[in-house]
């Protein structure tokens, strides 16, 4: 009995494990895009028969995508039948997440049609669910002769005590990984014109809504998905190396890299109001924060 309880706990631990990383994969791919107001209005304005045209093309992709990979952890090459089942969660996943990431930025809201309700979702939606099915190809696990060496290195180092030089390395290493990885998709969003008009009905509520869900989604994509290098990240002991202190420093981080490219492009100056600057910067903030999670995952 004892068995058999472990055995269920254990499937579903991997049925967990499994989404967190389809979930980071697509917030990882499909967030730049979120922040596209065209593709708001072409969602908007879409007939039904687009629409499900685009859940069947997505459909034909993933499933292409999930007959050679997948978001899923398996030894065996995938099962027609299993790559099917993948499939339908994988565009599960895409469209819970954009629809989240699209209720945080107020695009959607009790006062939305249901017609265009499901017009953004499914078409912000694409996206995200090419990034679930893409998580392992693109993003799986590279432990292996190279972790094994750096962890030797890392020994060597404690024994001739290099160990303190090596944390800041290692420290150093993840604050320039973060500020790469947030201005590549900062840059992308900051000159555009999605950010002041999200920051025009954004509310205090929302703003801390995002803080939450920037920290939780860079805390996963590191941490918990199971990405490159997951195990060695969480045994490093640098200043900030820790998985909840490394979350926070590259949070802080990313919004200060917003920050500059929204001033860089202009679209804050120092004489405007410092809410101004909060609200922009937080909004850009989330996308920046993913993106360099993907830097510190790079490293």
């Amino acid at each position: 009995m004892g068995v058999r309880n472990k055995h269920k706990k254990n499937i579903w631990t991997h049925e967990i494990n499994d989404i967190v990383r389809g979930m980071c994969g697509g917030f990882l791919f499909g967030t730049p895009l979120l922040y596209t107001m065209e593709v708001w209005w072409i969602g908007s304005i879409a007939k039904p028969s687009m629409v499900m045209l685009a859940i069947a093309l997505t459909f034909i992709v993933v499933f292409l995508l999930n007959r050679t990979e997948g978001f899923r952890k398996r030894r065996h090459g995938t099962r027609p039948y299993e790559a099917l089942t993948d499939t339908v969660e994988a565009i599960a996943i895409g469209i819970a997440c954009s629809a989240l990431i699209l209720l945080l930025l107020q695009e959607l809201t009790s006062e939305t049609s249901l017609r265009e309700i499901l017009g953004k979702i499914v078409f912000e939606s694409v996206p995200f669910t090419l990034g679930v099915a893409l998580a392992n190809q693109f993003l799986g696990d590279t432990r292996g002769e190279i972790n094994s060496d750096r962890q030797t290195k890392s020994q060597e180092n404690k024994l001739t005590g290099n160990y303190i030089s090596d944390e800041l390395y290692a420290t150093f290493a993840d604050i320039g990984a973060t500020i790469i990885g947030a201005i590549v998709i900062a840059f992308n969003i900051a000159p555009t014109d999605e950010i002041p008009m999200l920051a025009a009905a954004v509310s205090p509520p929302r703003l801390i809504a995002i803080i939450a869900v920037s920290l939780l989604i860079s805390y996963a994509i590191v941490f918990e998905a199971g990405f490159s290098d997951q195990r060695k990240r969480k045994q490093q002991r640098g200043l900030f190396q820790r998985p909840i202190s490394e979350t926070i420093m590259s949070y802080l981080v990313s919004l200060i890299a917003a920050a500059f490219m929204l001033w860089f492009f202009q679209k804050l100056t120092i004489n405007d109001p410092w809410r101004m600057w909060l609200e922009y910067t937080l909004l850009l903030g989330l996308p920046g924060t993913i993106g360099g999670a993907a830097g510190r995952l790079a490293i």
